[in-house]
This record gives structure tokens, C-alpha cells and sequence, in this order.
């Protein structure tokens, strides 16, 4: 089933609960659309962290979840999500999210040690619960970075702060 992963983790490390103001189908256009936007993108850490790390890029890379594998979330991905999209909502939506880091040094570019994400979105009558599962590495971005980061992202695509937190855990 495209958007659901069979084997996502029953003991997320982050879960976080927001209401927001919009319809379900919305902001699950604005989340895919946010999602496939960044994908690949360049940032500096403090845009997404704590910089642990001078000098240091992020690029994120997402993938949506078909049943047991995750699908690169590229433009051919993007366009079959929103066609479904347009039909049904998703009840739940799961990423995976690999987060590469870069140190530069003297104009230099060197690969540290990447962090690897799964993201579940959970949707019901104005509420949209979070859950983040860090399956390895140096987590130079936490859980709560990348949660926070996303809903940045997708308020910044709407006219107005729509998406809100309710509750963290």
C-alpha cells in the first residue's frame, strides 16, 4: 500500500501531536510537496540544528513508504502521491529520511557519517500526530530537529502559521 510501512517501529524515539486548520488532503499536498521540495537539497546545520559541527551542510533525502521498501521521493513519486492523494486522503503516511552530512574545510567537501530516519504522519480530525524513529547513526540532527524542521518548512509554504504543536513526548 503506497504511504505505509509494514515494518515501521512499534517504540518511536519522538512522537509530537499539532492541530492544524486546514483539510487532511491540504496538508498532506503541502507535507508531500515540502518534502519533495527540500529533497536534495543544501542547508547549513544551524538552519536544521544545533550546529554540533562548524561549517557543516545537510541534505536531506526522503523517501515514501510502498509495503515493504521506500520509494526515492523524486518527481515521478511526487506526481503518482498527489494523483492518489487527489482521489483519498492518507490515514498515514511513512518516510524514510537519510540525513548526509558535509564538513567544509579550505573549500573542501568531506562526508561524515549520515543519520537514517523513518517518519510516520498520522492524520484524523485536525490532528496530526508525529512519530520518529532514529535508526542510526552520529544524530548530529535529533528527532525533534527534523520534526521541527518539516512543520517549519510547511508553514512557511502556507499564508500563516497552520500547523501547531499540541503535545511532545
Amino acid at each position: 500500500m503506497l504511504g505505509y510501512y509494514e515494518g515501521f517501529p512499534e517504540n518511536p524515539q519522538k512522537t509530537a501531536f499539532f492541530t492544524f486548520s486546514i483539510s487532511n488532503k491540504r496538508l498532506q499536498q503541502t507535507l508531500i510537496q515540502t518534502l519533495y521540495e527540500i529533497n536534495g537539497k543544501s542547508f547549513d546545520l544551524q538552519e536544521v540544528s544545533d550546529p554540533s559541527i562548524p561549517n557543516c551542510t545537510v541534505i536531506f533525502e526522503f523517501g515514501i513508504a510502498e509495503e515493504n521498501t521506500f520509494n526515492y521521493l523524486d518527481k515521478e513519486e511526487n506526481k503518482k502521491l498527489l494523483k492518489v492523494l487527489k482521489k483519498t486522503p492518507f490515514q498515514i503516511t511513512d518516510f524514510y529520511c537519510a540525513v548526509r552530512y558535509y564538513k567544509t574545510k579550505n573549500n573542501k567537501k568531506t562526508p561524515l557519517k549520515f543519520d537514517y530516519y523513518m517518519v510516520r504522519f498520522l492524520f484524523e480530525n485536525k490532528l496530526l500526530e508525529t512519530r520518529i524513529f532514529h535508526e542510526r547513526g552520529p544524530e548530529h540532527a535529533t528527532p525533534d530537529d527534523i520534526i521541527n524542521f518539516i512543520i517549519g518548512r510547511i508553514n512557511e509554504k502556507l499564508s500563516r502559521k497552520i500547523v501547531r504543536i499540541l503535545e511532545e513526548s
